[in-house]
């Protein structure tokens, strides 16, 4: 979200330098691996339908303006779960609010569109087909590459220790320097609770485990099965993708361990690992084969799992927190770097982010 601020403040002008604890892309946060879901027909709320509406068009303009490969892969996009599920409702609102194209199937009428899914009776599938992956680390480099040509200058390796508000505007403290800003973005996902200690009631960080296994056979490859979310009678939810290369990626939603950045465990056990390839087996058996890797991410999470797109309380409007988390934000970037980017500069933006306010969390 920082790199995409950047670039989208880059793209209106503005003299903007981009501090970054590590060197994006990197594999210790939470927008590293080869891909993420990116999808229309979005269950959380028809609210973010038009914001990802924005991203895809945000999306194909970097990639004709910078990336040589496209930077997304339409796979179309099948939801599953039972009729009355949070999953199958919340996508069935989104798509009857939008207007989005969708088909609803039963257990056969799915396995007959895509051969690899195995759905539970009971289970329906809401399938549509502007949902597949984006190509993560080409989309980070794109962002950072078309800013630094508009002139945004990028310091990797610096993390932030403070900063402070007054007249003069925000300074900022790293371990090698200190900055003068007129304004500061706040997008350090995980970190936002050592950044903003003020805010630690309004997130808590998740430790997920992602899991990749090889395909058994035909019916796995990106032009054969789509990106998937399920809902289980359990309540579980879990999300996978054809990843090109890489057989299968698999990653349950939410349910993981409570941690802290520092104390993070980054390393998978072969038990948990095994239970992201029995899922698939379950319910996409061509792709239950072998455990080929698996890594571990974090999920900052609000308490209603929704974003955070505000000021900061008590600092003059010159600190914006962009903090499109709670495990489904990488899609919107673009979309949320232009958001903040048109805060910044103008004090509105084209998208109502009422629900997205801190103050959310603070009224009675």
């Amino acid at each position: 979200m920082g790199t995409a601020a950047t670039w989208q403040l880059a793209k209106r002008g503005a003299r903007v330098l981009c501090v970054d604890r590590f060197a994006p892309p990197h594999a210790l946060g939470s927008s590293h691996g080869a891909t993420r879901i990116i999808r229309e027909a979005y269950f959380e709320h028809p609210l973010y339908v038009p914001l990802v509406r924005r991203s895809y068009e945000l999306w194909d303009e970097l990639a004709r303006g910078v990336s040589v490969i496209p930077l997304y892969v339409l796979t179309g996009g099948a939801y599953v779960g039972a009729r009355h599920s949070a999953l199958i409702r919340g996508v069935l609102a989104s798509v009857e609010t939008h207007g989005i194209p969708h088909d609803v199937l039963d257990p056969g009428a799915l396995s007959a569109r895509y051969p690899a899914l195995r759905a539970d009776n009971g289970m329906i599938g809401v399938v549509e087909q502007r949902a597949g992956y984006l190509h993560v680390a080409a989309a980070i480099r794109a962002m950072r590459a078309h800013a630094t040509q508009l002139g945004a200058q990028f310091e990797d390796f610096t993390p932030v220790e403070a900063f402070s508000v007054d007249g003069a505007g925000v300074h900022v403290r790293t371990a090698q320097d200190e900055f003068v800003a007129e304004r500061l973005v706040v997008a350090v996902g995980a970190w936002v609770r050592e950044l903003l200690p003020q805010l630690m009631s309004t997130f808590t960080v998740q430790r997920q485990v992602t899991v990749w296994c090889s395909a058994l056979g035909p019916g796995a490859a990106p032009n054969e099965a789509p990106v998937t979310i399920w809902e289980l009678r359990s309540g579980k939810t879990f999300y996978t993708i054809p990843d090109e290369g890489d057989g299968f990626k698999i990653g349950i939603h939410y349910g993981g361990a409570l941690t802290t950045v520092d104390k993070i465990e980054r390393d998978v056990s072969a038990k948990e690992a095994e239970k992201g390839r029995n899922l698939l087996a379950r319910y996409i058996p061509v792709a239950g084969g072998a455990v080929r890797k698996a890594s571990v991410c974090m999920y900052t999470n609000t308490p209603d799992l929704h974003f955070v797109v505000d000021w900061l309380p008590n600092a003059d409007g010159r600190v914006l927190v962009l903090s499109p988390c709670s495990g489904h934000g990488f899609k919107f970037a673009p979309a949320i770097g232009e958001i903040g980017a048109q805060l910044l500069t103008s004090g509105r933006c084209d998208f109502d982010i009422a629900p997205f306010r801190l103050h959310r969390f603070t009224q009675p």
